[in-house]
């Protein structure tokens, strides 16, 4: 069986989404508590971005070892042109990751989490913008708007037997993240018909990983951490994550629709509360499960896909 054919297939297609969303569930609290171990405050948004370079730098270089490595005899590797290279870097890495790190400074893990399960909406709205293959009907708009109202709900909150609502920055800045990286999700899919999954997510990862490096070492020294076993463990998990989870997802995508995937979405923010909740030691209110139904929900219609009935 070659990879197509097991990224096309109900096992593969959902066993390669439920690891690549297990993988990006643990994402935002396990950069908490990597922020905790390093003494990177909330405010020091410069640190954020620097720890973010490394992530995805050495994501990226993996990634592309691994594409040399499991090239066929050695056969030359179609590449994208620079300038679109540039551009899936921009958005699928580096805008992403700018507004991820700095929102996660600002917000507990369960809220990041949820809010960041939009992406598979602003996915859809994409690839109806880039390329007009996905026609939206009712159902999807509907689901749209069941998504995005759960985002909504994420500003309630209560305290002294009184309910009251605030979006502040941090979750407008993952927001924010999250349509970048829907944007993203399809750029790459489009150009993974011309080069490879793992050279393609590894080329623009590296360079996007450079560009938080490079930012985040404006103010300062580019080696300001100590790195003591532990903070160099943390370090090596997320890289292996990055690299792991989107490798899967943008194979996944490369051989099948946006609508029949994109469902897979949903577990991310799931899988990120629960562990949220497990590592952080963070409560789920009222408030925040409402909004996690509606968001999962939400995902979970625009991305059905339509069932025909035959006689």
């Amino acid at each position: 069986m070659n990879g197509q054919q097991w990224f096309t297939r109900p096992l593969g297609i959902w066993s390669s989404s439920l690891i690549a969303t297990i993988l990006w569930g643990s994402a935002l609290p396990f950069i908490k508590l990597s922020y905790a171990h390093l003494g990177i405050q909330s405010h020091d948004i410069f640190a954020q971005w620097l720890f973010a370079g490394y992530r995805f730098t050495l994501a990226g270089l993996l990634l592309m070892v691994l594409a040399k490595i499991l090239n066929p005899k050695g056969q030359p590797i179609p590449h994208i042109p620079a300038k679109r290279l540039i551009s899936l870097s921009m958005f699928q890495t580096l805008l992403q990751y700018i507004f991820v790190y700095a929102a996660l400074g600002l917000g507990s893990g369960m809220t990041m989490s949820i809010i960041a399960g939009s992406v598979s909406l602003f996915q859809m709205l994409s690839i109806r913008w880039i390329d007009q293959t996905e026609r939206l009907s009712m159902r999807k708009w509907f689901g749209l708007l069941l998504g995005f109202t759960g985002i909504a709900v994420m500003g309630f909150g209560q305290s002294g037997g009184n309910v009251h609502f605030g979006f502040g920055l941090g979750e407008l800045l993952m927001l924010l993240s999250a349509l970048t990286g829907g944007w993203g999700n399809v750029l790459a899919r489009r150009e993974a018909g011309i080069e490879p999954v793992l050279s393609l997510t590894g080329r623009q990862m590296f360079w996007g990983g450079l560009g938080l490096v490079v930012i985040g070492s404006l103010t300062g020294h580019p080696f300001p951490f100590h790195w003591d076993l532990a903070a160099v463990g943390m370090l090596l998990y997320l890289v292996v994550l990055s690299a792991g989870a989107f490798a899967l997802w943008n194979t996944v995508m490369k051989y099948n629709k946006v609508g029949k995937v994109s469902m897979y979405l949903f577990l991310t923010p799931l899988f990120g509360v629960v562990l949220s909740a497990l590592w952080l030691d963070e409560k789920l209110s009222i408030w925040a499960a409402l909004a996690l139904i509606l968001v999962a929900s939400g995902i979970i219609l625009v991305n059905r896909e339509r069932i025909v009935h035959k006689e």
